[in-house]
């Protein structure tokens, strides 16, 4: 990916780039690759710091891990959406180890944690943006925490399905159980029973094809 295309994006998306000095924007795309990630792959295992990743097509799942292998989803960045809380380098208050996938075939933007870094102690437009990006995200990571802590199970689910339906724009959602127990912070055995007793209701309908939604109102109704 050629340096113009570096500065028509960072151009698009960085609110600070009219304050940078022409040397910084150099340095910034010269401190900047392109990346094509396969489904699956392992962006950033939440050791290093990876730097800031800036998604242009596909889909990456940001989750943290436990030390038994349990892991929970926090978020999901789709095209145009941008992950800080890999490059701990730029936020040193985050204490807390990440991890990002491929959701799917996705290619990205990954500018590097130290330059990102050394620019953001220089300039304070830099440093604010990064600091709100995450913050941003912090509150995604708080809705997620809330329907773990105090919301029942039929209830997630029926906003997990509206929601992924109403993004996709689709009635018919190809996800596995075990893909919707892993964005849901659950077990497979638990999105199966409610996902079968939703079917019973007729409010969707369970194939091997995926999980058709018959029902939208009872559906809405179940997330209120």
């Amino acid at each position: 990916m050629p340096q113009d295309s570096f500065r028509q994006l960072f151009e698009q998306i960085f609110p600070f780039w009219t304050s940078l000095e022409e040397t910084e924007r150099d340095h910034l795309c010269n401190s900047s690759m392109a990346f094509a990630y396969k489904k699956g792959e392992t962006l950033h295992d939440g050791n290093e710091c990876s730097g800031v990743f800036t998604v242009r097509s596909g889909c990456l799942r940001v989750y943290i891990m436990s030390e038994d292998g349990k892991d929970i989803t926090l978020y999901r960045l789709h095209a145009g959406d941008m992950c800080m809380l890999s490059a701990s380098c730029v936020l040193q208050t985050i204490t807390f180890d990440v991890h990002v996938d491929a959701e799917e075939d996705s290619e990205c933007v990954v500018i590097s944690g130290p330059a990102f870094a050394a620019l953001s102690e220089r300039n304070k437009d830099v440093k604010i943006f990064a600091q709100e990006t995450a913050i941003s995200r912090f509150s995604d990571v708080m809705w997620v925490m809330q329907q773990i802590l105090f919301m029942s199970m039929d209830k997630r689910l029926a906003i997990f399905l509206s929601d992924e339906a109403a993004r996709l724009q689709t009635n018919v959602l190809t996800y596995t159980h075990e893909q919707i127990a892993k964005y849901m912070g659950s077990a497979r055995e638990v999105v199966s029973r409610m996902l079968k007793y939703f079917a019973n209701e007729g409010i969707v309908e369970v194939s091997r094809k995926g999980i058709k939604i018959l029902d939208k109102k009872r559906l809405r109704e179940l997330t209120l």
